[in-house]
């Protein structure tokens, strides 16, 4: 790949990327920087095609990117601006950076996301394993039913149904209000053993009996809560791309969890995924994602699926921008949260 061939990628890529149409050499030559001629450019891009950058949709057609010509534009050819001062405002005004909790902050985020690129958000929250719990609190609907509530320091909320061969007395809802107040108040959710829980259990003596089924709920919701949960958001742009097959689309959305395992991939900045490279259920299709952090930690990532044909010297400093926003108000959180806990 000498600077010639890579020159004439990237006008490809940056030509197909405005257009949506395939690129001929005519097209090419037009391009700033490129000062060869039009046969030169249709050797160049031929051989950028046995290369696997590029392909021929249809024998008369020009060309167009490939993914691994996608990934090389991306990693070395690739030219994007630091965000004005203007953009930024912008984006902070998409962006609730007042909002209750992280789960919300994160949310937010993606809604903002969806906005701007006209693409699906996704976001998975690995953070709940770093929280610890603030609440537990048990609610009466009916005859020997009760509903469970777990809440974390991050704003998580599970809840749970229990079916009870009793009914609680006041008196039982007290103490095990307490109960749980003194004993799991503060404790971080991965710490939460099903060990902690028999020793929790038997030092309950006479109440044992009756609240041993509430108390091995809150182990359930922990372990609820540790799971990896992805959440898409604006699945409508990707059911109105005509890029995409709307049967992938659909089998996408009910798969979603599909995709933890390319989000769980160690990486820091941002990671470009592709579709085909990766076999997830969109073909033609592209992830762009970037980790966000509490306490210097890996919290969750956040990012957008979208077609191939994406203009990623846009989208990726927006992606990086929610990220790091991300990252500086929940780790400033969780700062003002220890400091109230050590007063």
């Amino acid at each position: 790949m000498d600077e010639r061939k890579m020159k004439i990628l990237a006008a490809v890529v940056d030509e197909y990327i405005m257009t949506g149409e395939p690129v001929g050499s005519k097209a090419v030559s037009q391009r700033p920087g490129i000062n060869v001629s039009a046969a030169t450019i249709r050797n160049e891009m031929a051989m950028l095609e046995e290369l696997g950058f590029l392909e021929q949709p249809h024998t008369s057609a020009g060309r167009v990117p490939t993914f691994n010509g996608y990934k090389l534009y991306i990693e070395k050819l690739m030219r994007t601006n630091p965000l004005s001062e203007q953009e930024r405002r912008q984006l902070d005004m998409m962006f609730d950076s007042a909002a209750p909790t992280e789960e919300a902050l994160v949310q937010s985020a993606a809604q903002a996301l969806t906005e701007l690129t006209k693409c699906a958000a996704v976001v998975s929250n690995i953070s709940p394993q770093f929280s610890v719990i603030t609440k537990v609190e048990v609610i009466p609907t009916g005859k020997r039913l009760y509903v469970l509530l777990l809440i974390t320091s991050s704003g998580s909320i599970k809840n749970k149904v229990c079916r009870l061969e009793f009914d609680l007395t006041n008196e039982q809802l007290e103490f095990f209000s307490n109960y749980m107040q003194q004993n799991l108040q503060g404790v971080q959710l991965e710490n939460l053993s099903e060990k902690m829980i028999e020793n929790l259990i038997l030092a309950m003596g006479t109440y044992m009996m009756t609240l041993t089924p509430l108390v091995q709920a809150v182990y359930d919701l922990s372990k609820d809560l540790l799971g990896k949960e992805i959440v898409i958001s604006g699945e409508k742009n990707l059911l109105s791309c005509k890029e995409f097959d709307r049967n992938e689309i659909v089998h996408f959305i009910e798969h979603k969890n599909e995709i933890a395992k390319f989000l769980d991939e160690s990486f820091s900045g941002i990671h470009v995924i592709f579709g085909e490279e990766n076999q997830f259920a969109i073909g033609n299709s592209s992830m762009i994602v970037s980790k966000y952090k509490k306490g210097g930690r890996t919290a969750g990532s956040l990012g957008i699926i979208g077609p191939m044909r994406l203009d990623y010297s846009k989208i990726i400093p927006y992606v990086e921008y929610f990220s790091q926003k991300i990252t500086d108000l929940i780790s400033n959180n969780e700062e003002d949260f220890l400091d109230e806990d050590k007063k």
